[in-house]
């Protein structure tokens, strides 16, 4: 499974247009590939714009927390890939609970983990 995760500077998970980096998790060979994110610092358009970037990986899933979508980078996203709700902040945390996390993954969120 190829999961996506956006995370600041310091590897915390941030809403789309606040992380720097995508990072792109093959949890069968555990390799992480680190790619530009195309939204970062725009506060109009930024969220959408990353999710372009992200869908153009063709992930399986993606790693949110309450705030990381907006209802315009959900829409894009929705039908195309899971949705692994967290609430471990950093990455490194979210990498060694990732066999649990996975099977957790989901089609659709509730409102409220999208909503601005």
């Amino acid at each position: 499974m190829k999961i996506v995760a956006v995370v600041d500077e310091e590897n915390y998970v941030t809403p789309l247009e606040y992380g720097n980096s995508i990072m792109l998790i093959d949890d069968e060979s555990k390799q992480i590939k680190e790619y530009e994110n195309p939204g970062f610092g725009s506060p109009y358009g930024g969220k959408e714009r990353c999710m372009q970037g992200i869908l153009s990986l063709k992930p399986d899933a993606i790693v949110v927390k309450e705030g990381v979508l907006c209802p315009g980078s959900y829409h894009m996203s929705l039908g195309k890939m899971k949705y692994i709700p967290v609430d471990e902040e950093k990455l490194d945390d979210i990498m060694k609970k990732l066999p649990d996390l996975k099977e957790k993954a989901v089609d659709e969120l509730a409102f409220e983990m999208f909503r601005e």
